[in-house]
């Protein structure tokens, strides 16, 4: 080979990376603008998955303030989960940006015009908007996946890189440019480590999106 012969490099394989959120969840939605903005750095697809904190909730013994959010996470699941049946997986990181905008970012509270602008921003059909049970054994069947790879003492989001999830990473704000690719290769880095199950330490701030910070919300 000669000093001018190029050495050819073959890349790295990118790991499968799949989140799962519930739009109701302000923590998710700060995880998946982070988890956004790497995958489109380092192009690759995330594969976006719908757990259900209602679901999640069944049953549990909660403060009654938490459990009146549970109707909002169910409808708008129900939502997402209908959406990706009728439109496929292509719509359902786009209805999860237009949703969440709304009532994240817009901190706007009225559910029936949310959800009949975000279906109308997307371009799916206005029926989808009429909430029903018809898709909840797939709702189920996205959320227990979730589960079975991370446990049930969590909530959202979940994030995993090929067959290891973690619960988080649980960010305020969502990191960006160099110091998002640096958070993102240090989750693929622990889930590289077979022993390795937890971080944590108290939250001392609320979900910080661009324009507000909201009081701490239990996810």
């Amino acid at each position: 080979m000669s000093a001018t012969t190029p050495i050819e490099t073959v890349p790295e394989a990118q790991p499968r990376v799949r989140m799962w959120f519930d739009p109701t969840c302000p923590w998710a939605w700060m995880t998946s603008r982070w988890l956004g903005e790497v995958a489109d750095t380092r192009g690759f697809d995330v594969d976006w998955q719908v757990m259900s904190l209602a679901v999640l909730n069944e049953g549990r013994d909660l403060p009654a303030e938490y459990l009146a959010r549970m109707p909002r996470s169910m409808r708008l699941t129900r939502l997402v989960t209908a959406a990706r049946g009728a439109g496929g997986d292509a719509v359902v990181k786009p209805l999860y940006d237009a949703l969440g905008t709304r009532i994240h970012h817009d901190r706007r509270k009225d559910d029936d015009a949310i959800v009949a602008e975000a279906l109308a921003e997307v371009g799916l059909d206005a029926s989808l908007a009429d909430e029903t049970d018809a898709h909840d054994a797939t709702l189920r069947g996205t959320h227990q996946a979730a589960i079975d790879l991370v446990g049930d003492d969590v909530g959202t989001p979940v994030v995993a890189v090929d067959d290891v999830a973690f619960f988080g990473p649980v960010v305020s704000p969502a990191p960006t440019g160099e110091e998002a690719l640096r958070l993102f290769d240090g989750v693929v880095a622990a889930a590289s480590i077979d022993g390795f199950f937890e971080l944590k330490r108290s939250r001392t701030r609320g979900p910080v999106f661009d324009r507000v910070a909201d009081e701490p919300q239990v996810a």
